[in-house]
């Protein structure tokens, strides 16, 4: 009677620990969802205020500035005593710099990746691969630094009239820090490729760089595009090589030799300086700010639109 006694207490305990067990599984069920939610509140809500803190500014900064002189002069003399505020020369600093970057970015970040995804054995891609990744987690300011004590110098002995800081210096170096993201997609897109549209090429006769360059970078083709948009998106969004390395000249110039300012340079020298809030040049920190904002978004946007549009089904 009592092992009988014992038995029941057993099979009641064990049937209250499944039932406690259970609802604290039906309180998880409920909570993680609301829990995720919340955070995707939080960055929605971010990004609200954002948009709202940049447009708030601008829209000042307008009422002050007009929207023809600040879109078409290539005149920036914000502290000036008859202050000029002309977005042209640092939108000219960005586009060049960022021409630049992919000059450098474009053909290395491609090739390596046609390397690792189509000649590297495995033991090389995985010894390369981590190696070229590593130079996307240097620091940005260490890259200025680079570029302005190492990549100058060696740029000046070879072209004495280049100026001490200039805008193609930190353009060959922020070309330097975005080969790790273009070689990594495009690397990504090109290994998607079937394997059996490689042995088709093959058996019908091609060699292995016909198949690479006919077969494979086609295929890959909307993956390898939308690396190099994101890329451009990333050198136009670029702050600390161009602040330290490219100068504070405001000049509107194609001369790469000479120093230019670029739009997150501009935001930086305003910040740091004595720019009291409510005057002109406070606002047009905001003004640009939102102009950069508006042409990264477009950028995200175009990658988006060409990996969706001409993304390749297997």
């Amino acid at each position: 009677m009592n092992s009988m006694t014992k038995e029941s207490l057993n099979i009641q305990q064990r049937i209250r620990q499944q039932s406690k067990s259970k609802q604290r599984q039906q309180r998880m069920n409920r909570t993680i969802p609301k829990l995720l939610l919340g955070c995707a509140l939080i960055s929605v809500l971010t990004t609200i205020g954002i948009i709202y803190t940049l447009l708030a500014e601008t829209i000042s900064f307008f009422n002050i500035v007009s929207f023809k002189e600040f879109f078409t002069s290539t005149e920036l003399n914000p502290l000036s005593q008859n202050p000029d505020f002309g977005l042209l020369p640092l939108l000219n600093g960005t586009l060049i710099s960022t021409a630049i970057a992919m000059a450098v970015a474009a053909p290395i970040g491609l090739m390596s990746a046609i390397y690792l995804s189509e000649y590297a054995s495995t033991r090389v891609r995985n010894v390369l691969k981590p190696v070229l990744e590593v130079l996307a987690g240097v620091p940005t300011v260490v890259y200025g630094f680079f570029a302005f004590t190492l990549v100058t110098p060696v740029l000046r002995s070879i072209w004495p009239s280049i100026e001490a800081t200039n805008i193609l210096s930190p353009g060959i170096v922020m070309g330097i820090m975005i080969i790790p993201m273009v070689a990594s997609l495009s690397e990504d897109a090109i290994s998607s490729v079937p394997q059996s549209m490689r042995e088709g090429a093959m058996a019908l006769g091609s060699t292995k760089l016909e198949t690479t360059i006919k077969v494979v970078i086609p295929g890959a083709l909307s993956g390898i595009v939308a690396s190099f948009v994101l890329a451009v998106s990333r050198a136009i969004g670029e702050t600390m090589i161009v602040t330290v390395a490219s100068g504070s000249s405001k000049n509107f110039t194609f001369d790469i030799t000479e120093s230019m300012q670029t739009m997150t340079a501009y935001i930086v020298e305003v910040t740091s300086g004595d720019a009291a809030a409510g005057t002109p040049i406070y606002y047009s920190i905001y003004a640009v700010a939102m102009t950069l904002f508006i042409m990264t978004f477009a950028m995200n946007l175009l990658a988006r639109y060409i990996s969706k549009r001409f993304r390749e089904a297997y």
